[in-house]
């Protein structure tokens, strides 16, 4: 089975990145990582690409007189690298309606809270400022809307006495880290598609038990 082309968008170190990159290197999965674009130089994910030997390359937004410039030209680095699928990953650049339509529904990114709740910057802060007793993290096809997009795969974790956003921040992550190549997983298997405005998991909608699975915690 031909595996699907992937693209990971960057702008930092790369953490989701390399997860992505982890999964991809076992064999049997369905999903190949041809390029890491970062619209920042010399960022750790950059290096993550380099050391895995997957072509980096840097589209650094600031050289472009305007997002329609810089949007050209990640748009004809994705196709030169023969990505059919992008996966967001800590990509710091809001995209345009424009870019988000000529990838839609092959565009995945991942945030850290469990979507509609607290999308943009600050998630963690925010989850404690409201005492939310869950948290956690969702992988979704991107709109134009920021954070917005039919979610694919989420997962919770509980929100513990004493956090601070360190603290929820790595226990989110972590869970980032799992849920990211599962929702990739899913979709270059071809289990995924949008219908209506939401996602169909092998053409049902996901029971809720799939999609949030918080890891065991020692609260004692």
């Amino acid at each position: 089975m031909a595996r699907l082309k992937t693209a990971v968008l960057i702008s930092g170190r790369g953490s989701n990145l390399q997860a992505l990159i982890d999964a991809c290197a076992e064999a049997s999965f369905p999903a190949e990582i041809v390029a890491v674009i970062s619209n920042r130089p010399g960022v750790g994910g950059l290096g993550r690409a380099a050391a895995a030997g997957i072509p980096a390359i840097v589209v650094d937004h600031r050289a472009y007189a305007s997002r329609a410039d810089f949007e050209t030209a990640l748009d004809t680095a994705l196709h030169e690298s023969g990505a059919q699928i992008i996966c967001s990953a800590g990509f710091m650049r809001i995209l345009t309606a424009d870019f988000v339509e000529r990838w839609r529904d092959r565009c995945l990114n991942i945030h850290p809270s469990l979507l509609p709740a607290f999308p943009g910057l600050d998630t963690h802060a925010r989850a404690l400022a409201a005492g939310v007793r869950f948290a956690g993290c969702t992988v979704h096809f991107v709109r134009a809307e920021v954070d917005a997009g039919p979610i694919i795969v989420q997962a919770a974790v509980p929100v513990l006495p004493g956090d601070d956003e360190a603290a929820l921040a790595a226990r989110v992550l972590a869970e980032e880290h799992r849920i990211y190549p599962l929702a990739l997983k899913m979709v270059a298997e071809g289990r995924v598609r949008v219908a209506d405005g939401q996602v169909l998991i092998d053409g049902a909608a996901a029971p809720i038990g799939a999609l949030i699975n918080p890891a065991p915690e020692n609260t004692t």
